[in-house]
């Protein structure tokens, strides 16, 4: 007799669509245009072959890792996505409670709907909590958005680069979205009167807060030489740069003395065509050699998306929209699920393979396609045009 509950993300997904209104799943669900690089994300892994090896003594592993020096129990970790109260009423607050059991890393949108000092007081210090930033024309506003993270404890900053403006994603088009009026963003708001009850007339709504921030007033002048070092001058928190899709970027990113990168496409929800992130990631491991940590996120539905992102050199492999439908599916109850559902069959495949531990998985485990992609300088004053990467 079936019982009903979900036995992978996939069926998670499905409960997900059926439950939630349709502009919050429209919003969640969707891709920029005609989400070729949403769905990407998720088929590029079906393009990589595993290798595995047998007779190997796999009666106990391990998961453990190390984060920026910090031991975590997985290197499956909760990517930033914005307005988890569309999903279920506890939002922000149930996710992080599932984090913790979890015990690795959860990185909160700066378009929470929970306060960050909220959120991170459900953790029981088994969890790091990094902090989403965007950058803003008044930089006074993601000023303040860090001093208060670091004052909160939060471990890192994570840089968001790949949206100097939004994406266009047609469905939120089409469905008029925005976020319903009750919502609020309490990062937004006055820290005292975020965290303590309030009264809807206290705060914007997140529509407004939306519209005021993201949707209009994004810093259109932030590069690598005016963003990172302002970053540095404000905190001492290490700097995680996410959305890099390239080894020249990588490589940037390291002069400028950031802690990590994490491969991102926003989810194909702002440049549709960029590469799905685990094709990306090969170039960007390369680039970044042992002089800075690598994390990607994008397209992740099973475990073994999660060990060949490990295997083509990812330290951390983040999820965003499997943990908004365990969220739909059952509040913090099914986040822990979705987590779980991940997690086991990480270690299934790890065992599979013939691995014991995080460290032994490499690229030697991984079949990758080649040749799929070539690209080339421009031909100027009559040289011919040059192949600068293949792919």
């Amino acid at each position: 007799m079936n019982s009903g509950e979900p036995v992978c993300i996939k069926d998670l997904e499905k409960i997900a669509e059926q439950v939630m209104p349709g502009g919050a799943w429209g919003y969640y669900a969707s891709g920029a245009n005609d989400e070729q690089t949403k769905h990407e994300n998720e088929e590029a892994f079906s393009s990589y072959r595993l290798h595995p090896r047998m007779l190997r003594d796999v009666s106990k592993i391990s998961t453990e890792t190390t984060i920026l020096g910090q031991k975590v129990k997985t290197p499956l970790g909760i990517a930033p996505c914005a307005l988890h109260k569309l999903a279920h009423p506890s939002g922000e607050a149930a996710t992080s409670r599932a984090a913790s059991q979890h015990g690795s890393i959860m990185i909160l949108s700066t378009y929470s709907t929970t306060s960050m000092e909220k959120v991170i007081a459900q953790g029981d210090g088994s969890t790091q909590y990094w902090m989403q930033l965007y950058v803003y024309e008044q930089r006074s506003v993601s000023e303040a958005l860090v001093r208060r993270a670091e004052k909160a404890g939060f471990k890192a900053i994570v840089l968001t680069v790949d949206a100097p403006v939004l994406g266009r994603r047609l469905v939120d088009a089409r469905n008029r979205f925005n976020p319903p009026p009750h919502l609020r963003l309490e990062n937004f708001m006055d820290p005292e009167v975020a965290n303590s009850g309030y009264s809807s007339d206290l705060a914007r709504s997140a529509n407004e807060t939306f519209g005021a921030t993201f949707g209009a007033n994004g810093d259109q002048t932030l590069s690598w030489a005016n963003g990172i070092s302002w970053l540095k001058q404000i905190t001492s928190l290490p700097i995680i740069v996410k959305g890099i899709l390239s080894a020249e970027d990588t490589q940037l990113a390291i002069s400028h003395g950031c802690a990590g990168v994490i491969v991102s496409n926003h989810g194909g929800r702002q440049l549709d065509g960029a590469l799905s992130t685990i094709d990306a990631l090969p170039q960007v491991v390369e680039a970044a050699g042992d002089k800075i940590e690598v994390y990607m996120d994008g397209g992740v539905r099973k475990g073994t998306d999660i060990f060949k992102a490990l295997a083509l050199g990812a330290r951390a492999v983040f999820v965003a929209r499997p943990v908004l439908w365990g969220l739909a599916y059952k509040g913090e109850e099914g986040v822990l699920h979705a987590l779980k559902l991940l997690q086991s069959e990480l270690e299934l495949a790890m065992m599979l393979a013939g691995t014991t531990c995080i460290s032994e998985i490499d690229e030697s485990y991984v079949y990758q396609p080649t040749n799929r992609w070539v690209r080339y300088a421009p031909s100027r004053n009559g040289k011919p045009r040059r192949l600068v990467a293949k792919l």
